[in-house]
């Protein structure tokens, strides 16, 4: 997959509510590095390398997220929408305020 996201970052006023939030909803593994007050999300399993066991992309189960997002702060902005034949987009709002898009691919037969 050419373009591979390897670096995002997510602002937050309350760090540890956000690292609690996108490991409830993403299982990511969140390492915490104090003396940069700054965390390291793994999205996949990595080697002792840390780089990543599998090949993969970003993309999947739009449904099976938004349906764990249940919590009064949190908010559905945009629902599941279909683009083109391409695929399906949905937004959310997070605990800090963020906007974040879901992806999810229609599978081609």
């Amino acid at each position: 997959m050419p373009d591979k996201v390897v670096h995002f970052e997510i602002p937050a006023e309350d760090v540890e509510r956000a690292k609690e939030f996108y490991k409830e909803i993403f299982s990511w593994n969140i390492t915490s590095i104090p003396e940069m007050n700054y965390n390291i999300v793994h999205t996949v399993e990595v080697d002792e390398k840390f780089m990543p066991k599998e090949v993969g992309a970003i993309n999947g189960g739009i449904m099976k997220k938004t349906d764990k997002i249940t919590s009064p702060v949190i908010t559905i902005v945009k629902e599941k929408t279909q683009v083109g034949d391409m695929g399906f987009v949905a937004y959310f709002k997070d605990t800090e305020g963020n906007i974040l898009g879901l992806w999810e691919t229609i599978k081609k037969s």
